[in-house]
């Protein structure tokens, strides 16, 4: 049985990973920040037996390694990246910076992804897919940056973007490829009303490109439809 690891996993995007690969019968460990706050994530539970959830904060590190530890000797075939902030509001933007919150959404989107890497290569390796996953977003492409603003969200998502290509690179010799996926304008909490591609479409598509994941795609930015988008 293939396995996944999907972090951010009690809502929006990560809930919908974690329900498509159940349901295409894949071992899931879902972690999350309050599982028992988690109600959609605890009814799948009941449903699944292959379904584990986790209580991790992924801003937390040691709990990373914590969790890394508990699952020793456990294969995972595709690890993803999920849990993510966005942190910009009218009334922190330039000139009123909260340089706290930055680095807040700095450790969360950027520094926590290279973190899980380091944590569960050992897993990876033990995997037959050997595959990391990077949600990023096309507010981290400089090259698409036209309208400015959200510098806290563009910046951690143009620094995970960087690091993942990064590690690409360097774990190339070790099998392990790198995915950086940018799951489009979702109808999530993040996304908002108005956003046109629902979770079930996005999911789907992302779920296809890791599936028919080859090396040549390792450290390509990857828009869900399977186009590539500019740094």
């Amino acid at each position: 049985m293939l396995s996944v690891l999907v972090t951010g996993a009690n809502r929006g995007l990560g809930l919908e990973f974690t329900r498509q690969y159940l349901d295409a019968g894949w071992r899931v460990i879902a972690t999350c920040r309050h599982p028992h706050d988690a109600a959609e994530l605890r009814e799948l539970a009941k449903r699944h037996e292959h379904l584990a959830i986790h209580a991790v904060d992924v801003r937390n590190f040691v709990a990373i390694d914590q969790l890394a530890s508990a699952l020793a000797g456990q294969p995972i075939d595709v690890l993803i990246n999920n849990a993510g902030v966005y942190g910009d509001e009218p009334g922190n933007g330039f000139g009123a910076i909260d340089y706290d919150l930055w680095q807040d959404v700095f450790r969360t989107n950027a520094m926590a992804p290279v973190k899980m890497a380091e944590s569960f290569l050992p897993h990876l390796e033990r995997g037959s897919r050997k595959l990391i996953v990077g949600i990023t977003s096309l507010m981290g492409s400089m090259g698409d940056n036209t309208s400015g603003g959200a510098i806290y969200y563009r910046s951690s998502k143009a620094a995970l973007n960087a690091a993942l290509k990064s590690l690409s690179l360097d774990l190339k010799p070790r099998g392990i490829g790198v995915l950086i996926l940018n799951p489009g304008w979702v109808l999530t909490d993040m996304g908002g009303p108005r956003a046109p591609t629902t979770a079930e479409q996005s999911i789907g598509g992302m779920r296809r490109i890791i599936d028919e994941y080859t090396p040549a795609l390792s450290g390509r930015l990857m828009n869900f439809d399977g186009r590539e988008l500019p740094w």
